[in-house]
């Protein structure tokens, strides 16, 4: 049904610049969330194919680190340039095997191209520091080198964005990568390899490694004393997983794990403004984010101006196939995630939440779930708790700034929060007291490749974006000297 955009899309693993089977001719399904039909069939690969994929980078590691900074910065923003070219086809492949609304789609590949742009510029900026010992008088000189061989481990929600997050700093530090994309969304990782060859990124340097062995794999690389960076994006259980298998070795790790991001609302809040930002952080990928809005608190003031406000909006949403004229919401990326959504739902009416609009999946094939809203949601809602993972926000009231600041930060948690008022220095007091990495003040996107994205508490380890992101990828070296 989808005429040529499936046409020539690429399905073996690449590695050491070279289309391969999987050593044991094992291959996957790639499922359309929109239609529950087989797009494709994968390559899985094996633990076999994974150490060829570590072979191939640690051989590609001594000549791209020794490529001067400026050269892999050509390399990356002319990588910026060839997918700003191929915007369209790569966005409506992620909406074919994601099922986001291909506005969406559109936004996630400028968001991700923009990552080589950035780090095409960082690439040039590994800067070091030459001081002098207070005490003994030699000189202390400070530069950062290329960690090693790096293994990227990403999710299905955003399939370009979050590799290029991760891939274009490893390249710019001078680290070859492997990457492991999600099994629910390989095509887009897989596509993008031709595009990287264009701009002239050596054999050996990015690898792609599809497989439903994830663990068995990922563990495998992660044990292998080459490799010496993991960075995973997911839940925080695996996260935690992977964290046992790094210390193994002892591995740098970046780590961006699950939210619960609090939405906070006060009275003084310009409300049409707060609805515009509450669309965008909810719904943004149809809630399929870590960094969705997932509890909405709100001044009781003008809890019912909001929440009326939310729902004639969310009332409004077109829901069908992404690459359709007009749909906002697409279909959910799998039955379990659809069936997630409406567990905490129904569990949350049970208790006593009271549905504005949605609250049911509709009959017919694909993996859809209304734009939904809840209020009256009470504290032993599992919805409150747990990521909900889909276009459902849950709205409950509060009465002062000293408590909703008690109850936003009471959870394991701390990705982002959202908070608005027109008070800017209560902004910025009520910023500084949540424990969360990022706060939108008075904005519902907090994303920008410019910026250092991550959390706090069980939300992630290190940061991705800006200067920071760089350093994850490189190891700092004192040399003391004397002359």
């Amino acid at each position: 049904m989808y005429g040529n955009l499936l046409t020539n899309v690429p399905t073996d693993l690449w590695i050491g610049g070279q289309w391969r089977k999987s050593s044991d001719n094992e291959r996957f399904h790639v499922i359309d969330p929109a239609t529950e039909q087989k797009i494709a069939s994968v390559a899985s690969a094996s633990v076999e194919d994974a150490k060829a994929a570590i072979d191939a980078a640690s051989h590609a590691f001594e000549g791209w680190a020794a490529r001067k900074p400026r050269e892999r910065g050509e390399v990356l923003r002319k990588a910026f340039e060839l997918i700003m070219r191929d915007q369209e086809r790569l966005a409506q492949l992620i909406t074919i095997e994601n099922g986001k609304a291909l506005t969406d789609s559109r936004a996630e590949i400028a968001y991700s191209a923009e990552f080589f742009r950035w780090y095409a510029e960082e690439a040039v900026r590994n800067i070091g520091e030459v001081g002098r010992a207070p005490s003994s008088g030699a000189r202390i000189f400070v530069h950062h080198k290329p960690a090693g061989v790096a293994v990227l481990v990403t999710p299905w929600n955003f399939p370009a964005a979050m590799a290029t997050r991760k891939i274009g700093p490893a390249l710019a530090a001078g680290c070859p990568v492997v990457l492991k994309p999600a099994s629910e969304t390989p095509l887009t990782m897989l596509t993008l390899m031709p595009i990287l060859e264009e701009a002239g990124v050596p054999p050996g340097v990015v690898n792609v490694i599809p497989s439903r062995r994830s663990g068995m794999i990922v563990d495998a690389m992660l044990h292998d004393p080459r490799v010496r960076v993991v960075s995973f994006t997911g839940s925080t259980e695996v996260g935690r997983k992977l964290l046992h298998s790094s210390a193994d070795h002892v591995l740098k790790t970046a780590m961006e794990l699950g939210g619960n991001a609090p939405f906070l609302v006060f009275e003084d809040a310009d409300i049409d403004v707060a609805i515009e930002g509450a669309m965008v952080a909810k719904m943004r990928n149809m809630g399929e984010a870590c960094t969705a809005a997932n509890r909405f608190y709100v001044h009781e003031s003008v809890h019912d101006e909001f929440a009326k406000k939310l729902t004639d909006k969310m009332k409004a949403l077109k829901m069908g196939n992404g690459l359709e004229d007009g749909v906002a919401l697409g279909p959910l990326v799998n039955a379990e995630g659809r069936d997630k959504v409406a567990s905490l739902v129904n569990d949350a009416v049970k208790k006593g939440a009271k549905v504005l609009t949605g609250g049911k999946a509709p009959d017919g094939r694909g993996y859809f779930y209304p734009a939904t809203v809840l209020t009256n949601v009470p504290d032993s809602a599992d919805l409150l708790h747990e990521e909900i993972f889909g276009p459902v926000a849950s709205i409950q009231t509060f009465k002062t700034e000293d408590e909703v600041i008690k109850r936003a930060n009471a959870t394991e948690y701390g990705l982002v929060a959202y908070l608005y008022t027109k008070d800017l220095s209560r902004g910025l007091r009520v910023s500084e007291q949540l424990d969360f990495g990022m706060i939108g003040l008075n904005r519902g996107v907090v994303s920008d490749p410019a910026a250092p994205f991550g959390g706090m508490k069980q939300s992630g380890i290190g940061r991705e974006g800006a200067h920071e992101g760089l350093m994850e990828f490189l190891e700092t070296q004192y040399i003391s000297v004397s002359w």
